[in-house]
């Protein structure tokens, strides 16, 4: 079973690198991975992945790619290699015997860019290119291959009653394609499940504790319904940015799911 922990992805949107540093510093002990999306990475690009990496996480790319299919798959090939080639830090022993020896399996074990997003709406040829792309780009850097999931309807849309047609017709759409799985809110997670099966990933962002304001988001859940209904990570940003403890509200969050033993 995954631990409560390995599905948690805090969402580093802030300003600068310094900024997200000292939130990675203070939460990796509990965080495994985290989310660098448009902000961070049009202002500073793979150092701010590289940075993830070298204190020991591991990054889901939120770059929701849409443009021709070509310009995607070179996107989602860029991305799958991205810093692949950095120094993994004092912390992790590393020789030079090549893609077969210790550094080979060590660059497996830490691929830097573990999952990332394209968005649905560019269509089927997009799709089958981006996934075609993380898959080639794997096997030629000797990486696990990153997720590659569909942006379906931005959490920061209000429900409509087409809403959760349009993620399932979405989610079928990147189902054959050939990408793993999809971004979507925890109220369409368990249709989805049932639809798609348990080995189609399902990423919930909009997660916040009870009585947390909604900021601008629309359809959002508490980690505990996200979980219960089916999804395989949770996003979570200013309720843990924003704390006064962030590993504390980190720590609460796992720990009220791990009550619940999903």
């Amino acid at each position: 079973m995954q631990d409560i922990s390995d599905k948690l992805i805090v969402a580093l949107d802030v300003p600068t690198l310094e900024e997200a540093e000292r939130f990675v510093k203070i939460l990796i002990p509990e965080v495994h991975y985290f989310k660098i999306g448009i902000q961070l990475l049009s202002a500073y690009g793979p150092d701010a992945v590289r940075m993830v990496t070298r204190h020991g996480g591991q990054v889901f790319l939120d770059s929701k790619f849409h443009d021709i299919p070509n310009t995607v798959f070179q996107a989602v090939s860029a991305s799958t290699g991205v810093a692949c080639a950095i120094d993994f830090g004092p912390h992790v022993a590393v020789d030079s015997s090549g893609p077969s020896g210790i550094q080979g399996v060590l660059r497996a074990a830490i691929a830097p860019v573990f999952m990332m997003t394209v968005h649905i709406k560019g269509g089927k040829k997009m799709l089958q290119r981006a996934a075609m792309a993380a898959q080639e780009k794997a096997q030629e850097l000797n990486i696990i291959k990153p997720y590659v999931v569909g942006v379906t309807v931005l959490t920061s849309d209000p429900p409509t009653e087409q809403t959760l047609e349009v993620v399932l017709d979405r989610a079928g759409l990147a189902k054959e394609a050939g990408l793993d799985g999809v971004v979507c809110s925890a109220h369409e997670t368990k249709v989805l499940k049932e639809k798609f099966g348990r080995d189609f990933i399902i990423v919930n962002p909009g997660i916040r504790p009870k009585d947390y304001p909604a900021d601008d988001q629309k359809r959002t859940a508490t980690a505990q319904e996200a979980l219960a209904a089916g999804a395989d990570f949770i996003v979570v940003g200013r309720p843990i940015l924003k704390a006064d403890d962030p590993l504390k509200a980190a720590r609460e969050i796992i720990s009220a799911c791990e009550i619940k033993k999903f």
